[in-house]
């Protein structure tokens, strides 16, 4: 192969390593180049990667204090900290509401089961290498669950249903314990304990079209929220695959027409559905035009079948439902993982830890500072006071590395006025502002859940300009 078209060579880096991985053997340099067709081309992919490592999730997470990992509790297992806590808590919070307003209901099942229901499901014979080894109970063997549908389904199955009823909508925040290889694991983006948030829906085959549709509607809505574009995929049958002909057909044509009618661009991927039925596949396309896995609407021939999960026809007969599976999100940590490096760490305001900090420039000042603090607090806002003897430029360098999105700087012009001088973070001075229009403009932006703003230059973590397009 000729290398002549790559005009621009960079190497990255060079490692060590013993020639077949004994270190009997002497030891070899590993050495890491990449090279394009021109520099410009060259140049554009370093800053990228530049980019890419002054977001990474797992760098940002030490600095804001949201997550950690502890070898004493294992790892792929995350610690959730306060400030990131609350930025899933707002997630969560989301999506319950989106999803109650669309007709689902919520549900909860436990966190371990019988071994039985899933030989029935089939994840024992399918997914038994990524289970975690049974616990004795009662001389009965049981399983932390790697998925929610046996649940769901047992739900479903505890009552018999007439079509008059269909469809159901259920869905759960259900966290799920799936093993995963060491060196597999990557910060919050690849785990062995994660939250779902998953949902069944039991429907007749004629609604099948409009519950696609109507997931694409709550897919489009949250990833617009959240500030991401996406790539959808219609995935076909593998050659492995249950189910008629006549199914599949049915299946893939109903994903095919929701996607045509709504004038969705897409790809076909042949082959790429899963054994038990066709799917959409999404990539969702962050800030550095990174693809993540996105929303998968997929339709399920298999447990129906396994489970007898049926309803009562308007001939009084026994129909077996359709079942469809899909996640929004996918998980809260490889999504909230996702986010941290998609923001950069500057989140919407709705979504950041702390909103807002009071920086006060005197001591005199510090009582008018409270009293901002508790009108803040009053209003939903999540706000701290620093009342500290420090100079206002050290607070104001302080708020920078912890990304606090509004900073109101007060001292005695301020107290005898009743304003405070703004501060937004990305965008510098605002000015001088009477508190209560300072208030009730981040309570709209908070309640109408605004992307940060974008301008050319944003701030850095250490409180310079850099150049972003993110």
């Amino acid at each position: 192969m000729s290398t002549a078209p790559r005009k621009a060579i960079k190497l990255t880096s060079a490692t060590g390593a013993y020639w077949h991985g004994d270190a009997n053997n002497k030891q070899l340099t590993r050495v890491y180049a990449t090279a394009f067709p021109t520099q410009e081309e060259l140049q554009a992919y370093l800053k990228r990667l530049e980019e890419a490592k002054r977001r990474d999730h797992r760098v940002l997470g030490k600095q804001m204090d949201l997550f950690s990992t502890e070898p004493d509790v294992g790892p792929g297992l995350i610690l959730w900290h306060p400030n990131g806590s609350i930025i899933r808590h707002e997630v969560e919070a989301f999506w319950k509401e989106e999803h109650l307003k669309r007709g689902y209901k919520l549900l909860y099942t436990p966190h371990i089961a019988s071994e039985e229901i899933y030989k029935r499901s089939g994840h024992l014979d399918n997914y038994g290498d990524m289970m975690y080894s049974p616990m004795d109970i009662d001389g009965n063997p049981y399983r932390v669950k790697p998925m929610n549908c046996p649940g769901h389904i047992l739900i479903y199955n505890s009552n018999v249903h007439s079509y008059r009823e269909l469809p159901f909508r259920w869905c759960e925040l259900g966290t799920v314990y799936r093993y995963e290889p060491s060196g597999t694991l990557h910060g919050m983006l690849r785990v062995r304990g994660f939250t779902q948030d998953d949902s069944h829906i039991f429907c007749t085959p004629d609604q099948v079209e409009a519950e696609i549709n109507a997931i694409l509607d709550l897919m489009e809505h949250m990833m617009k929220t959240f500030g991401y574009t996406y790539k959808a995929f219609l995935a076909t049958r593998p050659a492995k695959a249950i189910g008629t002909d006549a199914q599949w057909e049915m299946a893939t044509n109903a994903l095919r027409s929701v996607l045509e009618r709504r004038g969705m661009p897409y790809e076909v991927d042949e082959g790429g559905g899963v054994f038990y039925g066709p799917k959409i596949d999404s990539k969702l396309v962050d800030a550095l035009g990174r693809e993540w896995q996105g929303p998968t609407p997929q339709l399920d021939f298999n447990l129906p079948e396994r489970f007898n999960v049926e309803y009562v026809g308007s001939d009084n007969e026994r129909h077996k439902v359709v079942m469809l599976h899909r996640t929004v999100l996918g998980s809260m940590e490889r999504f909230i993982g996702g986010l941290v490096e998609h923001f950069g760490g500057d989140f919407p305001l709705w979504l950041a830890p702390q909103q807002a900090r009071i920086l006060t420039v005197t001591d005199a000042a510090i009582e008018y500072g409270r009293t901002i603090l508790e009108k803040l607090r009053a209003n939903g806002i999540r706000a701290e006071i620093d009342d500290r003897g420090d100079k206002i430029g050290a607070k104001i360098r302080e708020c920078e590395l912890a990304r606090v999105p509004v900073q109101l700087v007060v001292g005695e012009k301020e107290q005898g006025s009743g304003t405070a001088a703004v501060r937004r973070r990305l965008m510098g001075d605002m000015g001088s502002r009477n508190v209560d229009d300072v208030v009730a403009e981040m309570v709209a932006e908070i309640r109408e859940r605004r992307l940060p703003p974008k301008p050319e230059a944003r701030s850095d973590g250490d409180g310079s300009a850099r150049e972003s397009k993110g």
